[in-house]
């Protein structure tokens, strides 16, 4: 049995097809969230703690994990168009699950060059979820296409708020069989990795490039840094390509540049058992609500959406702010940042995906999800370096300030229509 049927039955169900996909990404996506959310709970403070309690590149684990879905979203985009969603799938939870146990390893031998290493192939599970929405996306109406973005991050939910919550038992767990202590949820990880990857290997079928015909065996094989080029040009051919491509990158650098630090910023406020919590809402904020949002950006439409995304965003930063000074409050400020990364990431997704030609559209969200990794990695980075230097309070601050540049990219694009009609 080959990975992609290249013949679909004309008279197949699209309805039920879509249904279908439906589902197996949901089933993918909890354990796949799960893994992804607990190794983001417990890998700033590993990685601090390999560098005997230094802030400066406690971040580096994160921004190992996120360049490695960076990296990997061009090249799996253009092997999903030859390959189909199937195979890049499977190849991308199965690259996590590696990535997970050689950072574990990496942790467990005190090597931090090996634990950046894991973190970096870890990229692959976060490179899956991400492309989850775009498949969700394949075989949808145009009208349907934010809610079954929508209906495939919210189920997200359950493995990322579980995932950070089981982080101390796995840690127990860890222990109990000789680990150290922040060891053992990379194993577990890796573990649910598997699961997903069983998942999508199941029941993944037919291929939904197959079924819409945009599957090319054939098809040319560009250099990533070529067709990066051009699907960069697509893009800002397209005014709404482009805002789209703004909402995901600014949504996931805001909320990155604040949540990584978070852990690191409890444990200075003697809240480091409530950190895994803390995280656990957070994740919430930025699944549990898809369903609402995907409704809402469907009546509103994509560009009011993202300028509330860009205020809900705002709020989540000052409120962070205010946290580095009272530090419960960064219960609220995650929460809020979480659910502002929501909007901004459907209604980005989706303004994208519509925006340009099917001939390109794979290649184009490989190119937005590397960029909008590679951001996210950036200001994981950096920002380190910002609280040694200023403090919690001034990185979220400078978080504060793109959450503002996005909303008036997004008013000033929206001014522009008008004035265009009229």
């Amino acid at each position: 049995m080959t990975d992609v049927p290249l013949v679909v039955d004309p008279i197949a169900d699209h309805s039920l097809l879509q249904r279908r996909t439906l589902v197996t990404l949901r089933l993918a996506q909890v354990p796949g969230q799960a893994a992804v959310a607990g190794v983001v709970a417990v890998g700033a403070l590993l990685a601090k703690d390999l560098l005997h309690g230094q802030d400066r590149f406690a971040g580096s684990g994160g921004a190992a994990f996120t360049l490695g879905s960076a990296f990997l979203a061009v090249p799996l985009s253009a092997f999903m168009r030859r390959n189909g969603r199937r195979p890049g799938l499977k190849f991308a939870f199965g690259l996590g699950a590696v990535g997970a146990v050689i950072a574990g390893i990496g942790g467990q031998l005190r090597s931090f060059p090996l634990f950046l290493l894991g973190m970096l192939c870890f990229g692959g599970a976060q490179a899956a979820t991400l492309q989850g929405r775009y498949v969700a996306a394949d075989l949808a109406r145009e009208s349907d296409r934010a809610q079954a973005i929508a209906s495939v991050v919210v189920v997200g939910t359950l493995g990322a708020v579980f995932g950070p919550v089981l982080t101390p038992w796995e840690k127990r767990a860890g222990q109990a069989v000789g680990l150290d202590q922040f060891i053992g949820p990379f194993f577990f990880a890796a573990l649910l990795l598997l699961v997903a990857m069983a998942v999508i290997a199941r029941r993944l079928h037919p291929d939904p490039l197959a079924v819409n015909g945009e599957l090319d065996p054939h098809a040319e094989r560009v250099r990533p840094l070529r067709q990066v080029r051009i699907s960069a040009a697509v893009i800002r051919s397209n005014r709404l390509a482009t805002l789209g491509l703004v909402a995901m990158v600014v949504s996931q650098t805001t909320m990155v540049a604040v949540m990584t630090m978070t852990p690191s910023h409890m444990k200075d406020h003697n809240q480091a058992d409530l950190s895994a919590y803390v995280i656990a809402l957070h994740i919430a904020g930025m699944y549990a609500f898809a369903p609402f949002v995907g409704r809402f950006v469907g009546r509103v439409g994509q560009v009011p959406a993202v300028m509330v995304g860009s205020v809900v965003l705002g709020a989540g930063t000052v409120v962070s702010v205010v946290a580095g000074y009272v530090p419960s409050l960064i219960f609220v400020g995650l929460f809020l940042l979480g659910v502002g990364w929501n909007i901004g990431l459907i209604a980005g997704s989706s303004m994208l995906t519509g925006a340009v030609p099917g001939n390109a559209r794979v290649e184009v969200q490989g190119t937005a999800d590397l960029t909008m990794s590679f951001c996210g990695g950036m200001a994981a980075f950096a920002s380190g370096f910002v609280k040694q230097a200023w403090g919690f309070h001034m990185l979220a601050n400078a978080a504060t300030l793109l959450a503002g540049l996005l909303l008036v990219v997004a008013y000033t694009h929206s001014l522009r229509t008008r004035l265009a009609v009229h």
